[in-house]
């Protein structure tokens, strides 16, 4: 069996698979921290509760943004494996040309989600990944990867509002009954959720009167589900873009040994 694990800013998902099919997925919050010995002790009770166990992973594929954390996922694997993770790289994945000046510079994350986009809606498309950053990314009619834009995530939105105002609360993120708010709390939540819709709005329209041919939206990440019915400027919600693009690059490397 195969596990894919996407290490992200805040949280890490990981999935396992049967040949293509999907069996089981868990989320757990990142830690620069945590041993590969907590992930496989946590890792091994989830299997276990499903019918599987760690012996039945035979290979690994990781995708990581968090430097400080990819040595204790890589001993995950060897140590309790008994396999090498396949780490994807930066600007080298296996059918994917970046366009953008400094390869290197494009996230991992980035590019897995791109060959996500592109074997599961076609391009040209845009990837919208609301995460700790919320991503625009181009992904080419080809799959090639475009470029795209980078801003702050809704969480990150509320939490700097909650930091840095002494007298405004910690509010959970859902979408308000009403736009104009009728207390602080009301307001507080109009203004991160009804502007992140804005924000999304409003950049999706300028990229797509920038690029020259039509585009698909797809909007992915750990944040995503807030979003849907609240605006018609996204075509696909798929949460699971990310592990199904570790999927395919999965596919890709084995075909290629």
């Amino acid at each position: 069996m195969l596990i894919a694990i996407d290490v992200g800013n805040t949280n890490s998902v990981i999935a396992l698979y049967d040949g293509d099919q999907p069996v089981m997925q868990w989320r757990i919050s990142t830690s620069s921290t945590r041993t590969a010995d907590e992930y496989a002790a946590w890792l091994s009770q989830m299997m276990a509760m499903n019918g599987y166990r760690l012996d039945d992973i035979t290979d690994c594929i990781l995708s990581n943004v968090v430097p400080q954390s990819l040595f204790h996922f890589r001993n995950l694997s060897r140590r309790y494996f008994k396999t090498e993770p396949f780490v994807v790289p930066a600007a080298t994945i296996p059918g994917v040309e970046v366009r953008i000046p400094k390869p290197s510079e494009a996230g991992a994350d980035r590019l897995v989600n791109a060959v996500g986009a592109f074997v599961n809606y076609g391009g040209p498309c845009v990837v919208v990944d609301s995460g700790t950053a919320t991503n625009f990314d181009m992904v080419g009619k080809d799959g090639g990867f475009e470029g795209g834009i980078i801003s702050p995530g809704i969480n990150l939105s509320m939490q700097a509002l909650h930091d840095a105002a002494a007298q405004l609360p910690r509010v959970a993120i859902e979408r308000p009954a009403r736009v104009i708010g009728k207390d602080t709390v009301g307001a507080m939540q109009s203004g991160v959720f009804w502007g992140y819709i804005s924000l999304i709005e409003g950049l999706v329209a300028r990229i797509k009167s920038e690029y020259p041919e039509p585009l698909k939206v797809v909007a992915t990440g750990g944040v995503v589900s807030l979003f849907e019915g609240a605006t018609d400027c996204i075509d696909h919600f798929d949460a699971d873009l990310t592990i199904k693009g570790l999927h395919e690059i999965w596919k890709r490397m084995k075909a290629t040994r």
